[in-house]
């Protein structure tokens, strides 16, 4: 069994089809909030802290989802500030940048990695 489906590492969050393609959800995982967004209609998705530390609120997986440029984003819902997906950076204010975990879909599942971070999960990936 490859480390990606590993069950002591990814914690299973919901089925792909119980989050709105382009919307986001919340879910506990090991006494933290994460925010999991479905992108477009198929398998894309991705996990960030729900905390908005400039709203000091557990907010994040109630965004707005789209681009800047070539970034994917959520704008908080409370000040806008811009959270890049993959990364978790700020772009308003990027020392208020927020952790971005691994996600992926596998079985029909919505999986999240809490011990690695989108990036090096998708170094995985493509090695």
């Amino acid at each position: 069994m490859s480390q990606a489906h590993h069950p002591e590492t990814w914690t299973a969050i919901c089925t792909l089809r119980d989050i709105v393609p382009n919307t986001g959800v919340c879910a506990l995982v090991d006494r933290q909030q994460v925010a999991v967004f479905r992108i477009g209609r198929g398998e894309e998705v991705y996990a960030i802290a729900n905390f908005d530390p400039n709203s000091q609120a557990n907010v994040l997986s109630r965004g707005l989802v789209g681009n800047l440029g070539e970034r994917l984003v959520v704008a908080s819902p409370i000040y806008k500030h811009h959270f890049d997906l993959r990364t978790g950076e700020c772009l308003e204010a990027p020392e208020h940048s927020v952790e971005a975990y691994a996600a992926r879909v596998y079985d029909g599942k919505v999986w999240v990695n809490m011990t690695v971070m989108q990036r090096e999960a998708e170094e995985e990936l493509a090695a």
